[in-house]
């Protein structure tokens, strides 16, 4: 097996598996040419942008213009502002002026009738914990697409958004959590194909091209535990601690050693609300020999305590 592949594959497992989704707005658009939507950036939030019928233009600042086909989908996975429309260059309206209100746990509709060809489109933002987002995540391109091959070879993704997309979706009890899933359900299953392609493309996420700051994180990644240091880590992937610690901030976007502290907060978070692990044990799972030295190291990361954390993550379950 390519070493160099593995540990991307396994650096890609790792930067989905904390991908969960805090709610979902999600909205139908009926358009009709000519017509054109701005979206103002949305932080800590995906959005989804699917095709159901018809075509439409993406474009961003600085950005190319691309067209989506029917059955092609967009993801923008740090909520990136763009437009969408019928025609590329055309100047649209706010998003806030035809969707006002846009309160995860809800639903919207768009229609705008013009003269010409008519588009459906299935679009929802997806708010995740923005703590979970780790460096890598936040490199990522402004915008993924997948056209319709690729999404038809995902046969549960294709399903997954045709369902979502329908205007008779099945609803009864517990609906929200069962939208909220499928969605995040679908965000993954649309990264992992687009994120595997990256491998093959360097230019995209040069990290996971390089073989030190990609083992290294994998490292951060699954051993986040261990008693690491800056040089431990360098010295684990062959490199000078200089020439790790710059390589590692330029490929990833932050310093090795907040992006470990990033790693451990992620799990703590995860072990306060996920689970009934005694607070006093959570230090020690995820590499803190001292309470006292993680508890201020969770304030600062979240700004709240371990215990405040816990209790809120209780209050809204």
């Amino acid at each position: 097996m390519d070493i160099m592949r593995n540990d991307s594959d396994d650096l890609l497992s790792e930067l989905l598996k904390p991908l969960r989704l805090t709610g979902v707005f999600d909205s139908r658009w009926h358009v009709r040419a000519p017509w054109a939507i701005e979206g103002d950036a949305e932080r800590s939030c995906a959005v989804l942008h699917y095709v159901v019928e018809g075509d439409c233009w993406i474009s961003g600042t600085d950005q190319p213009a691309q067209q989506l086909l029917t059955g092609d989908l967009a993801v923008f996975p740090t909520g990136a502002a763009h437009r969408l429309s019928d025609h590329p260059g055309r100047q649209g309206v706010p998003l806030k002026a035809v969707l006002p209100e846009r309160q995860p746990g809800t639903s919207g509709e768009i229609s705008i009738g013009g003269e010409g060809p008519e588009s459906r489109l299935l679009c929802a933002g997806l708010h995740y914990d923005s703590s979970a987002a780790t460096g890598l995540y936040r490199a990522l391109p402004w915008a993924l697409v997948l056209d319709r091959p690729q999404v038809d070879r995902e046969p549960l993704l294709r399903d997954t958004l045709r369902l979502l997309a329908s205007p008779d979706r099945p609803a009864g009890p517990g609906d929200r959590l069962i939208t909220l899933r499928a969605f995040e359900m679908a965000l993954v299953l649309a990264l992992r194909p687009l994120l595997r392609d990256f491998t093959e493309n360097p230019a995209v996420l040069p990290v996971l091209r390089h073989p030190g700051i990609s083992r290294a994180m994998v490292m951060i990644a699954t051993r986040f535990a261990e008693p690491w240091t800056i040089e431990s880590l360098a010295r684990e992937v062959g490199m000078s601690r200089s020439a790790f610690t710059a390589a590692f901030r330029e490929l990833v976007g932050e310093a090795p050693a907040r992006h470990l502290t990033g790693r451990r907060m992620q799990e703590a978070a995860r072990l306060l609300c996920e689970t009934s692990l005694p607070q006093s044990a959570v230090p020690q799972r995820v590499g803190y020999q001292s309470a006292v030295g993680f508890h201020l190291a969770f304030r600062k990361w979240f700004g709240k305590t371990p215990g405040e954390y816990r209790s809120h993550a209780t209050s809204v379950a």
